[in-house]
């Protein structure tokens, strides 16, 4: 709990908070004056930001020497561990974890069955972004659409990004973070296949027909987790 607390303090500062986020997707190390550039603030303060970031342990830093003579540079970037906030305490974590070997110990019908909800939880998501008024897809553009995705997914953790070729039939989508890397070190390919399904049926809500095809995964040392969907509007 006193983590917690010290987490959400140092969150509450929005500056602070968009630092995290901009490190969180940029999947290299960043420096201070890049930070001072970015957000447009003085190197002193965003220093000051990124060690807060540190103390807490979202962020590791190490002093390295650039090549170009002059003093070693600070280079800071995301903590491996898994960043947690609970109120009260209640571990989730391990709450998922016993769901998925459970469901593991049933074989393939345990997984089939982790892959049918996982695709269910996906498609609730996207049917509660859809607006209001709006409530035909028919009256959605492709751009609407590609907007909900984004913000759906942004919301269940995933930071990502979302692009398109020129004729709109084939989406890339990127992800940045995995809320499941935890459990997915233990169970790669349940979790993974889970993971297929929740974005397979956020996809199917919104598009007619869909082919979805995993290009990266981060879990086998990829930067990012990448899909490629073909998609008829």
């Amino acid at each position: 709990m006193e983590q917690t607390l010290k987490i959400t303090n140092v969150l509450s500062d929005p500056t602070r908070y968009y630092i995290y986020q901009f490190v969180t997707k940029r999947h290299c190390e960043v420096t201070v004056q890049e930070i001072a550039d970015e957000f447009k603030i003085h190197p002193n303060v965003a220093r000051l930001h990124l060690s807060k970031l540190e103390d807490v342990n979202m962020l590791v830093s190490e002093t390295r020497k650039t090549g170009k003579g002059g003093r070693p540079s600070r280079l800071y970037r995301l903590s491996d561990d898994i960043v947690q906030l609970h109120f009260p305490y209640r571990d989730y974590q391990l709450l998922a974890k016993v769901a998925i070997e459970t469901m593991m110990t049933l074989g393939h019908v345990g997984k089939e069955a982790l892959y049918q909800t996982g695709k269910r939880f996906g498609r609730e998501l996207i049917q509660s972004e859809i607006p209001s008024n709006k409530p035909f897809l028919a009256e959605l553009s492709f751009d609407e659409k590609l907007a909900i995705l984004k913000q759906a997914a942004t919301l269940a953790g995933f930071y990502p990004e979302v692009n398109h070729n020129f004729e709109k039939t084939k989406i890339f989508f990127h992800i940045n973070n995995c809320p499941f890397k935890e459990l997915a070190k233990e169970h790669t390919d349940s979790v993974c296949d889970m993971h297929y399904a929740f974005i397979q049926g956020m996809f199917e809500v919104l598009f007619d027909k869909v082919e979805l095809l995993q290009a990266e995964n981060m879990m086998v040392g990829c930067e990012s987790c990448s899909y490629e969907a073909f998609v008829t509007k």
